[in-house]
C-alpha cells in the first residue's frame, strides 16, 4: 500500500472541472450540452498576443528565465498597474507565476500553519479553503450575502480577527457570485486594519477589468498604509482570454517577495519564456479586443440575469462584475447539488452547485456567461421547461 501524507487528504478540488468532465462524457454519448459551468472566456486570445508568443519561439527564446519573471515583463506589469489604477509599483516586487493559483498556494504556505487562522470569502473560489486547510491553518469564512450584493462587510471581517489571524483573503469582483465590494467597505476595512498591524491581506483582483453598470474597480494597491503587508493577485487569463497560457502575477510586499521567489524556484523554476513575451504584448499592445470582450460579457449579463429572474422559483441579484451570475434557487425546492445534477442530466445545461464554493453557497448555482447569447437563451429555455415540469 502506498501511504500519502495526512495533509494530502485536506486538499479540496475545483468542482467546475468535475462538472466539465461529466458534461464531456454526456456530449460524447451524443447528448446536446450547453456549458455554463466553466469560468473560461469563449473568445480566442487576441492575434497580436499569439504572434508575440510565436515570434519568441522563432527568435530562440527557449531557455530558462528568471524565477520571478522576465525583467521586461515585470516592468510592463508595473506600467500597466499605473495606467489602470494609478498605483506606483516597483517591478522588483512583481513575481510572475504560471497562473493565479500559485500565489494563493504560496501565500497560504508562507503564512498558514497549525494554530494560525486565515480568513477567506464564502462562497468563494474553492482553492482558497483547500490550500488553507493544506497549510494546517484554520479556515475562517467571511460570509458573503445575497442581500448585500455578495459584498463583504468590513465590520464583520474586522470583528472576526483574533490574535491567531495571519491572513485575510478578499476577492472583488468575485468568483462565483459576480459581487463587487463598494469602495466604502474597502475604506473601512483598511482603516480597521490599522489596529491589526501583523495581519497580511491578499487581494485577488483577477477580474479587475470586468465591471458593469458604470462601476469602478478599487485596487488595494491604492492604500499606501497597507502596502507593506499586501499581496495583490492579477493576471492575463480572464482579461486577455489566455487561460491555457498559464500566466499570472502578484505584487508582493518587501517582507515576502524573496520568500515567494524562493517558492517559485522550488516549485516550477520559472514560467516558460514565449508565454512571457506574449504577456508583454498583451499589456503593451492595443486593448481593443479587451473592450470588445467586456462589452459582450455585459450584454450577456443582462440576458442571463433577466432570464434567470423569469424562471419559476429563481431569483438573481444583479451581476456586478466578472462573468458569473449566482441565482438563488431555493424556491425550486431543490438543493444546490440537486439542481446542478438535474439541469445537467435532464436538459444538458452544465452549471456548478453553490456548495462547491463553500457552505454559504447552499441554495445557489453558479452560471458562467462566458458563452454566446444564443446558447444562454437556449439554456434558460431548457431549464425553464424542467422547472415547469
Amino acid at each position: 500500500m502506498v501511504t500519502v501524507s495526512q495533509r494530502t487528504g485536506r486538499l479540496g478540488t475545483e468542482s467546475a472541472f468535475e462538472v466539465l468532465a461529466r458534461a464531456g462524457k454526456l456530449a460524447a454519448q451524443g447528448k446536446s450540452i450547453i456549458n455554463l459551468g466553466i469560468g473560461q472566456p469563449d473568445f480566442q486570445t487576441p492575434a497580436h498576443i499569439v504572434e508575440a508568443g510565436i515570434k519568441a519561439l522563432r527568435d530562440g527564446h527557449h531557455g530558462y528565465t528568471p524565477a520571478n519573471g522576465l525583467p521586461a515583463l515585470r516592468e510592463a506589469v508595473a506600467a500597466d498597474l499605473h495606467r489602470r489604477h494609478g498605483a506606483e509599483v516597483n517591478p522588483d516586487n512583481v513575481v510572475v507565476q504560471p497562473g493565479g493559483k500559485p500565489t494563493m498556494f504560496f501565500a497560504c504556505m508562507l503564512l498558514g500553519e497549525p494554530g494560525a487562522e486565515i480568513m477567506y470569502p464564502n462562497p468563494g473560489f474553492p482553492i482558497y479553503e483547500s490550500v488553507i486547510k493544506y497549510s494546517g491553518a484554520t479556515p475562517v469564512p467571511i460570509a458573503l450575502r445575497e442581500d448585500a450584493g455578495f459584498a463583504f462587510s468590513a465590520e464583520e471581517v474586522l470583528g472576526q480577527i483574533t490574535e491567531r489571524t495571519r491572513l485575510i483573503i478578499i476577492n472583488s469582483p468575485a468568483n462565483p457570485t459576480g459581487g463587487v465590494t463598494p469602495k466604502e467597505e474597502i475604506d473601512k476595512l483598511v482603516a480597521g486594519l490599522a489596529a491589526h498591524p501583523d495581519v497580511v491581506l491578499m487581494s485577488d483582483e483577477i477580474y479587475s477589468c470586468m465591471l458593469y453598470g458604470g462601476r469602478q474597480h478599487t485596487s488595494l494597491l491604492n492604500y499606501p498604509e497597507i502596502r507593506d503587508r499586501l499581496i495583490m493577485l492579477d493576471g492575463w487569463s480572464k482579461t486577455y482570454a489566455m487561460t491555457g497560457w498559464r500566466l499570472g502575477y502578484a505584487v508582493w510586499p518587501d517582507a515576502l517577495v524573496d520568500h515567494a521567489t524562493r517558492l517559485c524556484i522550488n516549485d516550477h523554476s520559472c514560467v516558460n519564456a514565449p508565454t512571457q513575451f506574449a504577456g508583454i504584448a498583451a499589456l503593451e499592445g492595443p486593448q481593443d479586443e479587451v473592450v470588445k470582450m467586456v462589452e459582450a460579457f455585459d450584454r450577456r449579463r443582462s440576458v442571463i440575469v433577466d432570464g434567470l429572474n423569469a424562471l419559476p422559483g429563481v431569483r438573481c441579484a444583479d451581476a456586478a462584475g466578472a462573468f458569473y451570475a449566482f441565482p438563488n434557487i431555493e424556491g425550486t425546492g431543490l438543493t444546490a447539488r440537486e439542481a446542478q445534477d438535474r439541469f445537467l442530466e435532464d436538459c444538458g445545461v452544465a452549471t456548478v452547485a453553490g456548495t462547491s464554493f463553500g457552505a454559504h453557497g447552499e441554495g445557489f448555482l453558479r452560471f458562467s456567461y462566458a458563452n454566446s447569447e444564443e446558447n444562454i437563451r437556449e439554456a434558460l429555455s431548457r431549464i425553464g421547461k424542467v422547472l415547469e415540469g
